[in-house]
């Protein structure tokens, strides 16, 4: 496996590539090989939903950070490949949490903005950004913002995307590479935040049924897009619907690969 700071530095690049960077969340380590295994897979994300729900746990850092992290390092251990985390909002100190997740080989991280007051915001951005200059590394952080997450449903469209943009640019400002600005799926204010962000600024998710397609989303100058809890969703479908097949007198589908 390549060190740290290779790691990193591979992963700040595949953001800034012409190519959007497409991101399988994975949360243990048969899900990580199974998705580093993939043509064309250059880097994996975990996803901590997927994580806290493995372990029984319900999402919003219920599951303890060291049994977070343990799943986490046990990915980074498996792969060759660079391991962004979602750490969620930093468990009370994303600076600390940021360096310990270095200690376990991650490279990246998303942190939740929750829609603190800005300026307390932008602090746990820098300090995310510290304890990557502190390791020596090109740490990439996805900074999101919850504008859309926290949203009312009749909440004005146009201010929530001009808010986006707001807090958006500031996380920029404090040295996170890309922001991550999750429900935001419409075409047209997708443009409107890419724009105003910069190319290759700007990180979506994919939820089934409602996002762009990859292809789009790299023609209007998204960085990257990933998954979520979504591929987790994806595989226990599957299982439900070949257990209700079973148990309902039928057989395994016979397209079922031995991955395992």
């Amino acid at each position: 496996m390549t060190d740290l700071a290779t790691r990193a530095r591979t992963l700040l690049d595949l953001h800034t590539d012409p190519e959007i960077l497409v991101l399988a969340n994975v949360w243990d380590v048969i899900s990580a090989r199974v998705v580093a295994d993939v043509p064309g897979v250059k880097a994996l994300a975990t996803a901590s939903h997927s994580i806290a729900a493995t372990f029984g746990y319900e999402d919003g850092e219920n599951i303890p950070l060291e049994l977070h992290l343990d799943m986490v390092r046990r990915v980074v251990q498996a792969v060759d490949i660079p391991v962004s985390m979602d750490f969620e909002a930093g468990y009370g100190d994303p600076g600390r949490t940021a360096a310990r997740a270095i200690e376990v080989g991650v490279v990246g991280a998303n942190l939740e903005d929750q829609m603190r007051p800005l300026d307390e915001a932008v602090a746990h951005v820098e300090a995310v950004m510290a304890a990557g200059r502190a390791a020596g590394i090109d740490f990439v952080l996805n900074a999101r913002t919850d504008v859309f997450v926290k949203a009312a449903p009749d909440a004005d469209r146009q201010g929530l995307v001009d808010e986006a943009i707001r807090r958006g640019k500031a996380f920029l400002d404090a040295g996170a590479p890309v922001v991550f600005v999750p429900r935001l799926v419409d075409r047209e204010e997708i443009r409107q935040v890419a724009s105003a962000l910069g190319e290759r600024k700007l990180t979506l998710i994919s939820p089934p049924g409602a996002a762009l397609p990859a292809s789009e989303l790299q023609e209007l100058g998204v960085a990257r897009v990933s998954t979520g809890p979504f591929t987790q969703r994806v595989a226990l479908t599957a299982l439900q619907d070949a257990a209700t097949d079973i148990v309902g007198g039928g057989v395994l589908p016979a397209t079922t690969r031995a991955l395992n």
